[in-house]
């Protein structure tokens, strides 16, 4: 068997029998509602989406102070649970199953978006501009979280975890990377504290870890997922001594039997991907470095997919090719043409256009438009 072949094996993430090893990654699209609350639309993207072995559903924020930017979905109360419940309906009326990702954008927030003055391990304002309805505005300068601040976000954590689950998902990936919350307090550039979750590795992953252990106990470990970002710059983020801070996390980690670990831009050649794989006992999902701002592939990550596999990754993680291709799988599992990404842009404006209107390969050959 080939690594390609490879990626159309089943696979298993607790539970859940896949039928292939091609995800769907998180990918943010500010298509919800003003409230957070999941919009129709919404449920029919995911659902044209439905073939993949798994749906990982774009960050969402588990209270008011962690959204991000405007039109990002929530899962803290019960609009949103009823929104949310919406599209994993139709995506399991199609035979696909979901996690959601629980992303807390820290200091990647502005309060033109939720009202409140984000937050973040340290007071140490992000060093680009935040996007919001009125457009971009200068980053503001976080609130500081106290301990008790800490308590209860991991609380939320654990609240919107349990919320997810009664939305009808099969479990939940708590966002460990790419510059937001859990990730500056990794990081030294944004994590400047002198208490317990600061100054030492040890003391930088606690945050993370007690986030993890916390959602594992109240849902079930094979229901949580985690997602790093090691060596990421995404969101002003320098994290410093790289390989000590997640060889710590992974094996802190390690022990408690979770779904699965996700690794962001993952490159199979690289020695701190070796390591994890090494460290890492369970599923170990790796999303491979296509670039960003450039053209995909013409095979649309295929290749890099089976690269993964064959340096021992079990399942991997796709983003931009799924945005254009709803039928992306069947697509690469017979070597078809893939359709062309749109205009960047046209990720996050909102509305069906370069957002539901990809076709599938069935509907070019009937000469049909997308719904």
């Amino acid at each position: 068997m080939t690594n390609t072949e490879a990626l159309f094996t089943p696979a298993r993430i607790g539970d859940l029998e896949l039928s292939h090893r091609l995800v769907m990654a998180p990918l943010t699209r500010n298509r919800a509602a003003a409230d957070g609350t999941a919009t129709e639309l919404m449920a029919t993207h995911y659902a044209q989406r439905a073939g993949a072995g798994l749906l990982i559903a774009e960050g969402t924020t588990p209270n008011r102070v962690g959204q991000t930017y405007a039109d990002i979905p929530g899962i803290y109360s019960d609009s949103h649970i009823a929104g949310w419940r919406r599209v994993t309906d139709a995506v399991r009326e199609r035979g696909g199953r979901m996690f959601l990702q629980l992303q807390h954008g820290g200091r990647v927030g502005h309060p033109d978006n939720s009202g409140l003055v984000p937050v973040a391990p340290s007071p140490i304002a992000l060093p680009e501009t935040i996007h919001t309805a009125s457009g971009p505005q200068d980053a503001v300068v976080p609130r500081q979280l106290t301990t008790a601040d800490i308590a209860d976000t991991v609380a939320d954590f654990v609240t919107a975890a349990q919320n997810a689950l009664a939305a009808g998902f099969e479990g939940v990936e708590i966002h460990s990377a790419n510059g937001h919350l859990l990730h500056q307090f990794l990081s030294e550039n944004t994590n400047r504290r002198t208490d317990r979750y600061g100054g030492s590795i040890e003391n930088r992953i606690r945050f993370s870890v007690e986030v993890v252990t916390a959602v594992a106990d109240a849902i079930g470990a094979d229901r949580v997922g985690v997602r790093i970002s090691p060596r990421g710059t995404f969101n002003g983020i320098q994290e410093g001594d790289t390989e000590t801070i997640y060889e710590e996390l992974v094996t802190a980690l390690a022990g408690e039997n979770l779904a699965y670990l996700h690794i962001v831009f993952a490159d199979p050649k690289d020695a701190l991907f070796q390591r994890i794989r090494e460290i890492w006992p369970g599923v170990l999902m790796a999303n491979p470095n296509l670039g960003w701002g450039v053209p995909l592939p013409e095979d649309g990550g295929r290749g890099a997919a089976a690269d993964l596999v064959a340096a021992g990754a079990d399942l991997v993680a796709l983003g931009r090719s799924f945005i254009s291709n709803p039928d992306l799988v069947e697509r690469l599992r017979v070597n078809a043409p893939l359709n062309r990404l749109r205009d960047e842009p046209l990720m996050y404006v909102g509305g069906a256009d370069g957002y539901t209107d990809y076709p599938t390969l069935a509907q070019i050959e009937a000469g049909e438009r997308a719904a």
